[in-house]
């Protein structure tokens, strides 16, 4: 299978989701985003990984899962975010044992995934499906018009059916841009499901 390699862009405060993050994770070759709605732990375990000089008192749980994998020969190869079930990511860990390069696939949430991966400096892929059901595209060198410059409120999911769809496509640039991951993913499935009726 043809896997796309995805970077880490930041983690930003979820406005929807109280004690939610969102993990943006990026295409590098077509700047596509894939925001991934992750945990409070989750998201300050990744956090600590990405900042190598920086090591809490105690181990934390990756931490200390990393360190079984590396005492136990083996090496974090690859983490693959393979599947998007009703808003959920699926992903697995690519483990090899470094003595008879055998590979070993483990199940993973996709926020642990990550975490993991960062300790190992493990590139995260995905499929193209994943990319095309759940990316989002913004031009980032499109300049802001006047309306951009205020923060937006986005109307509420069931209400979207009654805006235009040129109209979710600007909120959907303003979302992202706000960094509103969850309403980005409300909109983004509305113009989906638009574009389906017409084909």
């Amino acid at each position: 299978m043809d896997y796309q390699r995805l970077t880490i862009r930041g983690i930003s405060y979820s406005q929807t989701q109280s004690g939610a993050y969102a993990l943006l994770l990026e295409h590098e070759e077509t700047n596509v985003k894939l925001p991934v709605v992750i945990g409070n732990f989750e998201a300050q375990s990744i956090s600590l990984g990405l900042e190598k000089d920086i090591h809490p008192p105690r181990p934390l749980t990756h931490d200390l899962f990393s360190k079984f994998v590396t005492q136990a020969n083996y090496e974090l190869v690859s983490v693959i975010i393979y599947q998007i079930v009703d808003g959920v990511f699926f992903s697995n860990i690519n483990f090899k044992n470094k003595a008879n390069n055998e590979e070993m696939i483990m199940d993973a949430r996709t926020s642990d995934a990550v975490a993991m991966a960062v300790r190992f400096d493990a590139p995260i892929y995905t499929t193209q499906q994943v990319l095309d059901e759940a990316g989002i595209l913004l031009e980032l060198d499109t300049p802001a018009s006047e309306e951009d410059e205020d923060s937006e409120e986005f109307p509420p999911a069931q209400n979207l059916h009654a805006i235009s769809s040129e109209e979710l496509q600007k909120l959907l640039e303003i979302a992202v841009k706000d960094e509103d991951y969850d309403a980005a993913l409300d909109l983004q499935e509305e113009i989906k499901r638009r574009k389906k009726k017409i084909d």
